[in-house]
């Protein structure tokens, strides 16, 4: 760990661009302090793995376009023998009633209590989300989106689920960026709203309207796998990691300090808290604890990774072609990647070579990066990933 200015940063393989695209979030004074988890990775306006505290702003940019995406794990009680016995027929039948890939509807009609909140007629465009929102409620997405079942080291059986909220959330950032006078682009600046303004409240309004529907919808999916299962779920860990919390922190002098902590592509993890964090499709996964207080430093705001993080993008992995003609090699070569999953022992539905663990970095170094802050209480091996076909472009800019 190392501190740069307002920044804290977690391990020492970040991309420049990276580097480059938090120091300039940091230049605006607003900004209280700042972290680059080791997962980091440049992303669209903000970091993903990046964390942003300010005293009184909100950071449209920074929660995202995928509002309160995150994961949650589930532990079942199925028996990993037969569940190993059974894994061609259960990938089978999770792809066959979950829904992957960009604009899909549940083909279950999911009924819940979310709908008749009255912030849905609040504004005008929520409104007319309405009937969208519920057909999508459930579905998954693309890109890095994900149901997996893994086995951890007792040889316990978990469902894990990685992603947001939808089109909802998408069209909620895009009508915020637009009305605080935001532009399109990769190194966007960041639309900041006075928490108290009446943009600040709307929008705070509509992000947590976005994260109850994230939780719903990841819920909905680890209860209908467990039916597929024919198993109960024993135990939960959920967390947003796309979210933007008010939390109160200590500073450098032991004096509180109230912040609106924004976190993209990291996970909340105060003392005793659980989190799920991800990997590849062909390696372990975690769950996490966060630490005592006095292992935490108190700049990096409770916060770590919720991934291994990407070490190329998506067109560096897979290439690039121009009238059916390969323009650029892509970096991950099919068979070395099927060799890995081979030896990983996982059955596979959808992905592509954008989602191989060529991709990522090693999870286990990326832990390592934030030392005692967090530990480790199950390591989870994947036997099963399903994701959208990768033909489905993923549209999501974080």
């Amino acid at each position: 760990m190392r501190r740069e200015g307002k920044i804290t940063i977690f391990g020492d393989d970040h991309e420049p661009e990276c580097l480059d695209q938090m120091r300039r979030i940091c230049e605006d004074d607003d900004v209280y302090g700042a972290v680059l988890c080791g997962d980091a990775h440049f992303g669209y306006s903000v970091p993903v793995g990046g964390v942003v505290a300010y005293r009184d702003k909100i950071n449209v940019n920074g929660v995202g376009f995928d509002i309160a995406c995150g994961n949650e794990a589930v532990r079942v009680n199925a028996d990993a023998t037969e569940v190993r016995k059974d894994i061609y027929r259960t990938m089978n039948e999770i792809q066959k009633h979950i829904s992957f890939g960009i604009g899909r509807k549940n083909n279950e009609r999911v009924e819940h209590e979310l709908f008749d909140d009255p912030v849905w007629d609040i504004l005008p465009f929520l409104a007319l989300l309405k009937d969208k929102a519920r057909s999508q409620l459930g579905t998954v997405g693309s890109g890095n989106h994900y149901v997996d079942l893994f086995v951890d080291e007792r040889d316990n059986v978990w469902i894990g689920v990685h992603f947001g909220s939808r089109g909802l959330g998408y069209t909620i950032a895009s009508e915020f960026i637009k009305a605080g006078g935001g532009v399109d682009g990769i190194n966007a600046k960041p639309v900041l709203f006075d928490v108290n303004s009446d943009l600040g409240q709307q929008y705070l309004m509509c992000m947590e309207l976005a994260g109850r529907y994230a939780y719903a919808g990841r819920s909905w999916v680890c209860e209908r796998v467990a039916q597929i299962l024919r198993a109960d779920i024993l135990e939960e860990v959920h967390n947003h990691h796309n979210f933007a919390w008010n939390e109160r922190h200590k500073d450098s002098n032991g004096q509180d300090q109230d912040l609106w902590v924004v976190r993209k592509g990291s996970t909340p993890a105060f003392p005793g808290q659980k989190g799920f964090v991800g990997s590849s499709m062909g390696e372990v996964s975690v769950i996490i604890e966060g630490a005592e207080r006095d292992k935490w430093p108190n700049d990096v705001f409770y916060s770590t990774v919720h991934g291994a993080g990407r070490v190329m993008g998506r067109t560096a992995a897979v290439g690039k072609t121009k009238n059916g003609r390969v323009v650029k090699e892509g970096r991950v070569k099919r068979d070395e990647h099927e060799a890995w999953m081979q030896r990983a022992g996982v059955e596979v539905r959808g992905g592509g070579l954008d989602e191989s663990p060529y991709c990522y970095k090693r999870l286990p170094d990326v832990l390592k990066a934030h030392g005692n802050s967090i530990k480790v209480l199950h390591w989870l091996v994947p036997i099963g990933v399903c994701m959208a076909d990768a033909r489905e472009r993923d549209p999501y800019k974080d």
